[in-house]
């Protein structure tokens, strides 16, 4: 496929053109990036193995929107590891066996596996690689659901924005159900008609990519999956599951059946999510993974390979960060994530060592969101950086408030320590913004690479994955290679570095999905893409 750029567009570079003394002892070179449209610029076809790992490309090299990693390992870095630097993911879990991550798992040092004694005193019994805060919950109700169940309980103006949100889901629930079950049926037609032409029924996208037939049964049957994979559902018998989900999930907004289920109290018996005590201790060590049948295994495996699966080993793929390990935080279920779970995490990794949180979830309601921003300050006080992912919904959060957040709507940061990533697409021009990426001009602070990117899955997999949920673990792996090579700078300078190094550009990109495009100077905070090679110059001369 070739990727082109828009002409008469200015890309500039914020750190370029010196020549620079950096205090983990070595010398930076770097020669000025012209203009980009100044010169002639080839279009590039990327290899397989390009495409798998185009967040690490270079936009001036590749004419792809990714973060130069692979040049600033080249040109900077050149081998040098920096200090071991803790990266904390707050996600789902993560498979801690995976053969690219096993020798980046965080160890507690203080801590003596399985004597069922808390070594350190930190609180927490047997916390060897972090811990698990919702013990076995993996299914879980939306915020606006546990509001409208648990309203006697809390105020009345949080209880009648869920109202709402919930009132528009059901009058939208029955044409949604009837949607997904016509897809349904459009898959399950086509897998018919592929399998009989192909003879096997466990068929590859690249196997239907690669059908040639003028008979009109095949021709259709081929672009109704087409139509799954480029959304990147990597099978048909991924998108069935897919499917048949969102079909329960709008059957059981109908039926009432997600007002009936409290997983928390199922779960942990007594451990109201509304009542939070700084120190208070609960859930486990143990994660219930990795079950691959277990939807949950998946997505903190995936975000956690990107910031850091072991680089140059020969196996799937190569993190961002080359010194780092992993602090294992399960706070994240397959609905929408407790405030007390999130500001626990938070405070156990700043308490704990960690320099850097990546918070790959979000959601649109929050019933305590005062744990959350008090956690917040408190990692400020700790030193360390809190990157976060923008959301999914393609909407201007300027305008729309989003959890967590370091303000309310476009209002003033309670911290300096909160860095919210969007997602970039491997396409330079009016197309690099993803579709589904949320924006804001205020609070949005710098975009990254986040669609298609390939990384770890459960049990020795690797699977390509979309979101902003990867693109802010790719900008968190920047921020841990800063805080690793450069030790003395503070989060808040990390926070500045990435969002004034990076590259910008004055083309106007489509935003939300739509047709409409916006200048990117007016989608995000900083204007700038996030770029380690550029980071690291503007790191050595602080």
């Amino acid at each position: 496929m070739n990727y082109s750029f828009i002409k008469n567009t200015m890309l500039t570079v914020a750190a370029a053109g010196m020549l620079a003394s950096c205090g983990s002892g070595f010398n930076i070179v770097s020669p000025p990036i012209e203009n980009i449209d100044s010169t002639p610029i080839k279009t590039t076809e990327l290899t397989d193995v390009e495409a798998k790992n185009w967040k690490d490309l270079d936009l001036q090299t590749d004419t792809i929107p990714g973060m130069s990693v692979n040049k600033a390992y080249t040109e900077i870095i050149k081998g040098r590891m920096g200090t071991t630097t803790v990266v904390a993911v707050i996600d789902s879990g993560i498979d801690i066996e995976h053969e690219d991550l096993d020798g980046v798992i965080w160890t507690n040092p203080g801590e003596i596996a399985g004597n069922g004694i808390d070594d350190d005193k930190n609180g927490y019994i047997d916390d060897v690689h972090g811990w698990n805060f919702m013990g076995n919950i993996v299914a879980e109700n939306l915020e606006y659901e546990r509001i409208i169940r648990d309203k006697a309980m809390l105020p009345a103006a949080i209880v009648a924005k869920a109202q709402k949100e919930y009132d528009g889901e059901l009058a939208q629930a029955s044409q949604a159900k009837q949607r997904y079950e016509e897809l349904l049926q459009q898959i399950v037609s086509a897998d018919k008609v592929i399998t009989a032409h192909l003879g096997k029924s466990d068929y590859t996208a690249e196997e239907v990519a690669a059908i040639k037939s003028e008979d009109e049964a095949i021709v259709k049957a081929k672009s109704d999956l087409n139509f799954f994979y480029v959304r990147g559902l990597p099978s048909t018998k991924d998108a069935k599951e897919t499917i048949t989900g969102l079909i329960t999930d709008a059957a059981d907004l109908l039926n009432g059946a997600k007002l009936k289920t409290n997983y928390r109290e199922d779960a942990m018996p007594g451990n109201s999510p509304y009542s939070y005590v700084v120190g208070e201790v609960w859930g486990d060590n143990q994660y219930s993974g990795p079950d691959p049948e277990k939807a949950d295994a998946f997505h903190g495996t995936h975000v956690a390979g990107i910031i850091a699966a072991e680089r140059d080993n020969g196996l799937g793929v190569n993190g961002v960060a080359n010194n780092v390990k992993i602090m294992v935080l399960r706070a994240v279920s397959m609905g929408d994530e407790y405030d007390k779970d999130i500001a626990a995490a938070i405070r156990y990794a700043a308490d704990n060592g960690a320099k850097v949180i990546n918070g790959s979830f979000g959601k649109y309601h929050s019933s305590n969101p005062e744990f959350v921003w008090d956690a917040i300050k408190y990692a400020e006080s700790k030193d360390v950086l809190f990157v976060n992912a923008a959301g999914n919904e393609g909407i201007d959060t300027d305008f729309t408030q989003v959890y967590p957040q370091d303000q309310e709507l476009a209002g003033s940061e309670i911290s300096d320590n909160f860095l919210t990533v969007g997602a970039l697409a491997p396409s330079y021009g009016s197309d690099m913004i993803a579709n589904f990426s949320n924006y804001g001009k205020a609070t949005v602070d710098v975009f990254g690479p986040g669609v298609q990117i390939y990384s770890t899955g459960p049990l020795n997999e690797y699977r390509n994955a979309s979101g902003t949920s990867m693109a802010s673990p790719a900008v968190a792996g920047v921020a841990a290679v800063i805080r690793s090579q450069f030790p003395k700078l503070s989060a808040s300078q990390v926070k500045h570095i990435i969002m004034d190094s990076g590259l910008t550009t004055a083309a106007r990109v489509n935003v939300g999905g739509s047709e409409e495009t916006k200048p990117f100077q007016d989608i995000t905070v900083s204007g700038k893409m996030a770029n380690l090679y550029n980071a690291l110059i503007m790191a050595s001369k602080m």
